[in-house]
């Protein structure tokens, strides 16, 4: 894996200085993209890259049991769900100004809605143990755990062989999409010059939640018998995809003369996507399951109360500075006066 990481992040590094060099002379967003935000688009790829990693070798290391993995669901969702609606969406109608309001709620739709056919076409959302392993919890078994939201559970040896492609198809297209939120994040962030951790709430909620994803992937191959040099393979490459989706959205952006209308689509859009996937994780737990209902709730509560607290480590451009809707250099943000905007 280290050896992975090394030469990713050389062929990052070799490909934003290139941008960089071919952008030099553009307009401020573009210098952005391709400067001062390239070290740390680089830097959380690896940490990202890693965490995927890990998690699909978790199972190997650690049992992995029902309850175990569903205290790490609620914390994570309650951190994707704040994040969505703390950070991206309003963001996201910031950088798009309350003339264009509607424009970014549509947006916002078409996040849930995508996200939500992904998972009926390629059945992904599977974040448990397989059915043979110590659930430790009391719930009734007699619902069906082969549904949309399957837990992991294909019954029998054929649903394995026949799922773990879509399971990774599902997912890949799925962390694309986050790369394309965590860049949109850094973008919008950068481009008002405020602080250095840009997109750091998304950073975080994609970094938990990466090792959930990677490990549904590699359980269902170990249980069709794929080796774990197959497994390796499958998982390096789940691993690359959202630091590739992050990078082809600075490239997009850089190409494009609507910085501030694509970057509040992107995030209206990606709140869409991180609230259709932090209820697809806190739901059917709600519905089906009964066990240690107060350490589940309490943890969710204190992934939205995370969530909520990054804002003061973000840029404070959303929360006073600049009108919206203006970004990208055509601001000062040294007025103070409050625009009202507020997570």
């Amino acid at each position: 894996m280290t050896r992975a990481i090394v030469v990713f992040s050389l062929l990052l590094t070799a490909a934003s200085t290139c941008f960089a060099q071919e952008n030099v002379g553009g307009n401020s967003a573009t210098e952005l993209a391709s400067g001062s935000t390239t070290p740390l688009l680089i830097g959380y790829s690896v940490l990202i890259i890693a965490a995927s990693m890990a998690g699909g070798w978790l199972p190997a290391f650690i049992k992995l049991t029902h309850t175990r993995m569903q205290m790490l669901m609620s914390l994570v969702g309650g951190l994707m769900l704040g994040i969505g609606l703390f950070h991206l969406l309003p963001h996201g109608l910031y950088e798009l100004g309350t003339a264009q309001l509607e424009r970014g709620i549509w947006w916002m739709v078409v996040g849930v809605v995508t996200m939500f056919l992904l998972i009926r076409m390629f059945h992904f959302h599977s974040h448990d143990v397989p059915a043979d392993d110590d659930h430790d919890h009391d719930h009734d078994c007699g619902h069906d755990h082969g549904t949309t939201h399957s837990h992991g559970q294909n019954h029998g040896h054929d649903a394995h062989e026949l799922s773990w492609l879509g399971v990774f198809l599902g997912l890949s297209l799925h962390t694309l999409i986050d790369g394309l939120a965590l860049g949109a994040s850094i973008q919008a962030d950068a481009a008002h010059r405020t602080g250095w951790l840009f997109g750091l709430g998304t950073f975080l909620a994609i970094l938990l939640h990466k090792p959930l994803d990677a490990v549904s992937i590699t359980t269902l191959m170990k249980a069709s018998g794929w080796s774990p040099r197959a497994m390796n393979l499958v998982n390096a490459t789940f691993a690359m995809m959202c630091p590739l989706g992050a990078f082809l959205f600075a490239y997009g952006l850089s190409i494009t003369t609507e910085q501030p209308v694509v970057i509040g689509c992107a995030l209206t859009f990606s709140a869409g996507v991180f609230l259709c996937i932090s209820l697809g994780d806190l739901l059917p737990e709600m519905e089906f399951h009964r066990h240690n209902r107060v350490q589940l709730t309490a943890l969710l509560l204190t992934g939205l109360a995370l969530a909520y607290g990054l804002r003061y480590l973000e840029p404070a451009h959303v929360h006073g500075g600049a009108e919206p809707g203006q970004t990208s250099g055509q601001n000062g943000h040294d007025d103070g006066h409050d625009h009202g905007h507020a997570h």
